[in-house]
């Protein structure tokens, strides 16, 4: 399909090297001279070109946010507050931790999102902490030995109540 006469290549790269810098896309398509965010939406759709240049440029991004994430973790803000006493009110200046706190959960949530391989939980319900990377003479030997067992329980006339 033919892109819309809105897509331009310049139009394309700046958006891909903002994504890739950790910009989102709503805040770059916020400039006055950018399309909307649902029209790059549409150019997505209409060129496995450029999808193929936003999705690179989107894991470059996340690799940027997650750096953001530690800027954010290493640098004070320090930040006021006013508190209420019997005295009136006072100014508090001090470390902003609770919005750091925040920033920082939050990108590691989206990032977590995105990008569960990358940036996800690894949680391993499967394997009880054994290697899955078998060879083929191990995986024989795995199979032959529950085919055994298979073969022992039908001989048996097992009635199952182990597996309830």
């Amino acid at each position: 399909m033919k892109l819309p006469p809105s897509y331009t290549p310049e139009l394309a790269a700046e958006i891909c090297e903002r994504i890739s810098s950790g910009e989102t896309l709503r805040a770059i398509c916020r400039d006055a001279h950018m399309p909307s965010w649902v029209t790059v939406y549409e150019w997505r759709k209409l060129s496995p070109e450029f999808s193929a240049r936003l999705a690179a440029a989107r894991e470059l991004g996340a690799d940027a946010i997650a750096e953001q994430a530690l800027d954010i973790a290493d640098t004070t803000k320090i930040g006021q507050r006013t508190e209420e006493s019997e005295d009136g009110f006072k100014t508090v200046r001090e470390d902003m931790l609770g919005h750091r706190k925040l920033q920082i959960e939050t990108r590691l949530k989206l990032l977590a999102v995105w990008f569960p391989r990358k940036y996800g939980q690894r949680i391993d319900m499967t394997t009880g902490g054994e290697s899955m990377n078998l060879t083929p003479e191990q995986r024989a030997e795995k199979l032959a030995a529950l085919a055994a067992a298979a073969a022992r329980r039908k001989a048996t006339e097992d009635d199952g109540a182990d597996l309830l």
